[in-house]
């Protein structure tokens, strides 16, 4: 387990710097649609600066509309919308007259408690305020006390003083209502926006992937499960949406909003608003301290899962072989230590949310409101010069109320964001692994010759498979290779189909090296059946023609007519247009076979190869084959792998293979006189034949 912690560990080392690279080709990506990004984001930043409006709107609307009747007021002669009557005198607030308006003896209305009083004289200051017994105004600054005669206000008479600020708090309020519509509006914009662009980001992020995968050489997928490839397709992209769509919105709102609400802050007090900065700091350094544990969890989270997915594709992929050997307990076991890491990995990352999710969010927001309070509660009630006005202190309140949201919405957001950017390392790592543009380039028929020169060949490393290996087949001939399990017959016509290429020597067709030909270009004349045909979901015409336009539909029904298939599947309730299910498990394999063998032949290759395609076939089948052959062998050069030596007999050359060595090479007849590997193979299976037709009373079609 120690040496497991430790590869880890180095493993995180020497990864410690890929997510900032990462990061910038996210961007890049991003970039492919920058418009709208831009577009979504301006949008936001309007819904924000709207949003951000109302406390400022507030904030007038307590300091001028409501608490303004606190100003001073003085007698005026003059009639006019601000003018209040109480008693027999007009009086008008200080800042409703006009610069040159004369002014008469100073009044104010001040609220003490619940109530409001009418004082007819100046203040000397301002303080705490009380009523005596006697119901004097008795107002109190530190040592200093002063007492005023004063008249309680009835709710009618506060009314007239508050009456001409009415329309002003009505205009206030349909200002508020519109920004608050507006910001609905952008807000709603925005998300559409910033959501279908992450849509599209996906999708040429998934495209590029699945396109980087045909380009991927065979060699690539010898040792990555499909179930790892598929979640990368799948689950890791989805995740990298998340970064688009919550991620980068909760981040640039959150981002924008505090920018917002630090300068919204120091417009209104830049005492207070410097005291609130310690929040940024400490932001910064929790997000560093949880990137830096949570991006390690987060890694072996998504590695476990593509394992388990790798698991789930291979044990649906072998039920049969598991069902059949008793190996569900085992499997289900093996199935458990990904799916126990896969969740000891989550509940880390589970306790490291929550022990800097809400909880760390409180705790800063109750500092910032703990400062708040002192620094009000030892400045301003004090009643010291430069005290803060009542919707002063509103706004900042709703100002920090505001601050935290972002900050819960970042800290929410801490997870998906990791969790994306590994899952966007690990696309990343596949899209940077070497390959292949899919070359559109065309070129004229081959004529068939085909050379090999001295080639050599491993899969790994120094281990050779083939070694030294030289022939010549000429245009139309049929070669045929033999020999054990593991002799090297397979990776010839696998370097031939340039599914790899090989270490040493030469591979010419018609005279031209295969490696200055792209692969694409060079496979146009090539056709391949497999031992183990694969068949795509959908029908049986188009399994045939693998929806290339090129070949029509009377094109595959002549092409499943020459090889005999029409027999074998005009029992069929459709036909070759029968639905076709995954790998076509609902076919027989023969059926399946001769599906493969009419998809080669629909391309009409120059050179057709034929890797045991008659091993998994009965005898009826093979032999409506054997007779399809002698047509369609004819106009091009034919490579037949074969364990069945009877069906080769006829192949202008035999190639007899022995640990990646040609030991042997000729017709039947002239390997049979030689009395060789060759000879007692064909003497072996002739006589298991013979035997089993003893036993049966019967003999198979091949026997001779």
């Amino acid at each position: 387990m120690s040496m497991e912690k430790e590869q880890f560990d180095l493993e995180m080392d020497r990864t410690a710097g890929s997510l900032d690279k990462t990061g910038r080709r996210l961007m890049r990506y991003a970039l492919h649609f920058k418009t709208s990004l831009i577009l979504a984001l301006l949008m936001l930043a309007v819904a924000v600066g709207t949003d951000l409006a109302g406390p400022l709107i507030a904030k007038r609307m307590i300091d001028v509309h409501i608490s303004g009747i606190e100003q001073p007021w003085y007698e005026t002669k003059a009639e006019g919308p601000y003018a209040v009557a109480y008693g027999e005198t007009l009086y008008k607030r200080a800042d409703r007259f006009a610069a040159d308006e004369p002014r008469g003896a100073e009044v104010r209305v001040l609220q003490v408690n619940r109530d409001y009083y009418f004082v007819e004289s100046p203040l000397a200051f301002d303080g705490d305020r009380s009523i005596t017994e006697n119901g004097r105004l008795m107002i109190t600054k530190g040592e200093q006390t002063k007492t005023y005669e004063a008249r309680r206000l009835t709710a009618g008479e506060m009314f007239m003083f508050f009456r001409p600020e009415m329309n002003g708090l009505l205009h206030l309020c349909q200002i508020y209502f519109g920004l608050v519509v507006l910001s609905a509006l952008f807000s709603y914009g925005q998300r559409y926006l910033l959501q279908a662009t992450a849509n599209r980001i996906i999708r040429k992020m998934r495209t590029d992937v699945f396109a980087h995968i045909h380009r991927l050489p065979i060699r690539y997928f010898d040792n990555l499960p499909a179930g790892k490839v598929v979640s990368r397709i799948t689950n890791d992209t989805e995740s990298i949406r998340e970064l688009y769509v919550s991620v980068l919105a909760n981040f640039f709102t959150g981002s924008i909003y505090m920018i917002g609400v630090f300068a919204a802050l120091f417009v209104l007090d830049v005492r207070l608003a410097a005291i609130c900065l310690f929040i940024v700091p400490v932001l910064a350094v929790w997000m560093y301290v949880y990137r830096l544990f949570a991006k390690r969890y987060n890694r072996v989270i998504r590695s476990t899962l593509s394992e388990i997915n790798a698991m789930i594709n291979e044990s649906i992929q072998g039920i049969a072989v598991i069902k059949a050997f008793r190996r569900e307990k085992q499997t289900e076991r093996e199935f458990e230590e990904h799916n126990t890491r896969h969740f000891t990995y989550r509940s880390k990352l589970l306790s490291l949310n929550a022990l800097t999710g809400h909880n760390l969010v409180g705790l800063i927001r109750t500092i910032a409101f703990v400062a708040l309070i002192w620094y009000f509660g030892g400045v301003s009630i004090s009643g010291v010069e430069g005290a803060i006005s009542l919707g002063v202190l509103y706004a900042f309140v709703d100002y920090l109320n505001r601050l935290f949201q972002p900050i819960v919405g970042i800290v929410n957001q801490l997870p998906n964001l990791e969790t994306a950017l590994v899952s966007a390392e690990r696309v990343f790592v596949l899209l940077d692994e070497k390959g292949e543009d899919v070359s559109d380039d065309r070129m004229e028929r081959f004529k068939g010759k085909v050379t090999f020169e001295d080639v050599w060949f491993a899969y790994k490393d120094d281990e050779y498979v083939l070694k030294g290996i030289s022939f010549e087949a000429m245009p139309g001939q049929t070669v045929a290779l033999v020999g054990h399990t593991g002799s090297g017959k397979s990776s010839i016509l696998n370097l031939l189909f340039r599914f790899y290429d090989a270490s040493r020597g030469r591979i010419a067709i018609d005279d031209r090296d295969i490696c200055e030909i792209p692969r694409q270009t060079l496979r146009e004349h090539m056709g391949i059946v497999l031992q183990d045909p694969f068949l795509f979901t959908g029908t049986i015409a188009s399994n045939v023609s693998l929806g290339d336009p090129a070949i029509s539909r009377e094109r595959v029904e002549q092409v499943l007519s020459e090889i005999g298939a029409d027999r074998l599947l005009k029992h069929l309730p459709n036909g070759i247009d029968e639905p076709v299910v995954e790998k076509g498990s609902t076919l027989s394999a023969g059926q399946r076979q001769l599906i493969s063998f009419a998809r080669a032949l629909a391309f009409d290759p120059a050179i057709l190869i034929l890797d045991e395609a008659t091993s998994n076939i009965d005898t009826e089948t093979e032999a409506i084959i054997q007779e399809a052959l002698d047509v369609v062998k004819q106009g091009r050069t034919t490579f037949i792998i074969a364990h069945r030596l009877s069906t080769i007999k006829h192949a202008d050359l035999i190639l007899v293979l022995d640990r990646g060595e040609i030991v042997e090479r000729g017709d039947h007849e002239t390997l049979m006189k030689l009395g060789g590997r060759y000879y007692h193979m064909y003497q072996l299976q002739q006589g298991e034949r013979v035997s089993l037709g003893e036993k049966t009373g019967t003999l198979s079609p091949g026997t001779v």
